[in-house]
Order: C-alpha cells, then structure tokens, then sequence
C-alpha cells in the first residue's frame, strides 16, 4: 500500500455529532478517522463546486446572458395550471 502524507487536524464537534460518527463507525466497521475523511472529502467537493457554480453563473450575469424575473415567475405559476408555459429562456 502507498504511503501519503497525512496532518492531524482538531476539531471541537458537539457531542450528539460525535456519537452519531461513533455509530455509523460502529455500524460500517470503519474508523471515525476514516468516516471524518469520508465527510470532510465530500463536504470540500460539494463546496468547490459551488463556487464552480457561482463563478460560472456571474460570468453569465457578466455576459448579460439572464432570464427576466417576471418571465421565471410566470413560468412557476403556470406549472400548477392545466396549460404550463414553457420554460423561459
């Protein structure tokens, strides 16, 4: 098995986060180290991807390329209607 670097990190969880860890590592016979890196992984890539997101959606906005208020507002109300609107673009 490769050997990667690792850093200790710290962290004060509440105490009802920490037992729910110690069950679910109880339960898929893994470490808390191991659910912690699982957690933390996803948490950065979701939040990565919401700036990836953001970043994308602002250059729209930069570019003028948006969809008036008003047309997405009618566009949601007539969803519930026998006849929907397109959607706006």
């Amino acid at each position: 098995m490769a050997h990667t670097d690792t850093k200790v990190l710290t962290a004060h969880v509440p105490l009802l986060l920490a037992e729910k860890v110690d069950r679910l590592a109880t339960r898929l016979e893994r470490s808390r180290g191991w659910i912690v890196k699982q957690a933390l992984a996803a948490w950065i890539d979701m939040e990565e991807e919401r700036t990836r997101l953001t970043h994308e959606g602002l250059a729209d906005v930069d570019a003028g390329r948006v969809i008036d208020h008003q047309a997405v507002e009618a566009w949601a109300n007539s969803l519930s209607t026998a006849q929907p609107l397109p959607a706006p673009r």
